[in-house]
């Protein structure tokens, strides 16, 4: 499969709003000007989602803004008993009364309502701030907290720009770095959970979009530490086009190990039995072992989305570029599936 690595700056969109120069990089090459859109404003969805983990704990964050809608939400998942609370804020504004930043490197986001808080800072050298403070969470618990996330020296992330072939004005410009070292502590009612370099891994997931109709997309992430080494994957696939660029890649030490086409064979009868993960160049195989699941609905206007997510634990093996095979076990992460419709 022929896939087109990008190693230049250059621009999502043409100077008429149109998406071109499709395919992947290592780095955040690609630039996107929101501004430059000419399609109706309620297909534009732009994320900024970070997804942190503890040997105990796992915690979702999440600022969505779908054109006239900005999503706010927070789960937190026990990884011991089972356990998941998640608090979901929908808030309409004015056309151009929120800007979320074009690149991944720099800016912040900030969402607030009243006394409630969600706030993202990226800071010189590639780290990341998340601030957050919500008296009622769930059951009339606080959650409150900082966490500083520390990228891998020297590392690499996996950049797409994908087309629709059936849509021309469709495309999803997406970055995931799953490879963060996470420090700080979040208070969510009497619990403190403590995030300490070593232990505790973030993974962000970033992207900037012009929906189609309708999609299906299929997604998993984990990171971790196997024998003195950060280890961490990202895999999936969609209706976009991937010709030129998929979404799969293998990371060590921050180091990215480019992979072809991976699917996920989910046993849909089960979804908490164990999965599958091959890919047909027969360079990874996992078995993905489910602990939790948790369905995510909404809606707004004229377009709704339902995701469905599941986390647990990854083990297999993988052939990185030189060669060599590395196995994996245990490594905590999550997998789903996400519909969305306009």
């Amino acid at each position: 499969m022929s896939q087109n690595e990008v190693i230049s700056p250059l621009s999502v969109l043409d100077e008429k709003g149109q998406p071109h120069n499709f395919g992947w990089s290592k780095q955040p090459h690609f630039f996107y000007d929101s501004d430059l859109l000419y399609v109706l404003r309620h297909r534009l969805t732009e994320s900024d989602r970070y997804i942190v983990h503890t040997p105990t704990h796992m915690i979702v964050f999440e600022i969505r803004y779908d054109g006239w809608v900005i999503h706010m939400s927070i789960s937190v998942i026990s990884m011991r008993d089972k356990k998941r609370s998640t608090q979901n804020i929908k808030t309409f504004v004015p056309f151009s009364a929120f800007k979320m930043p074009g690149n991944s490197e720099e800016g912040r986001v900030k969402w607030r309502k009243k006394k409630t808080q969600l706030g993202f800072i990226s800071m010189e050298g590639g780290a990341k701030i998340i601030k957050a403070e919500i008296q009622k969470f769930g059951s009339h618990r606080g959650f409150r907290g900082a966490l500083i996330l520390t990228p891998q020296s020297e590392g690499q992330s996996l950049v797409t720009n994908q087309p629709w072939r059936t849509e021309k004005n469709a495309f999803r410009y997406t970055r995931c770095s799953p490879w963060f070292c996470v420090e700080g502590m979040i208070q969510f009612g009497s619990t403190e959970i403590i995030f300490n370099r070593g232990n505790a891994w973030g993974i962000l997931d970033w992207y900037r979009c012009v929906r189609p109709k309708s999609d299906i997309r299929y997604w998993a992430a984990a990171s971790g530490q196997i024998d003195g080494r950060q280890i961490s994957f990202c895999v999936g696939y969609s209706g976009a086009d991937s010709s030129t660029g998929t979404e799969n890649g293998f990371f060590v030490d921050g180091i990215l190990h480019k992979l072809e086409q991976v699917t996920f064979h989910i046993p849909l009868s089960n979804w908490l039995a164990p999965w599958r993960f091959t890919s047909n160049d027969n360079r990874f195989e996992m078995v993905f072992l489910p602990h939790q699941e948790r369905i995510d609905r909404r809606s707004a206007f004229f377009s709704s989305s339902t995701r469905r997510q599941v986390c647990g634990f990854f083990s297999g093996k993988v052939q990185l570029d030189d060669g060599s095979t590395l196995k994996f076990n245990h490594l905590t992460g999550f997998a789903e599936r996400s519909k969305t419709r306009r």
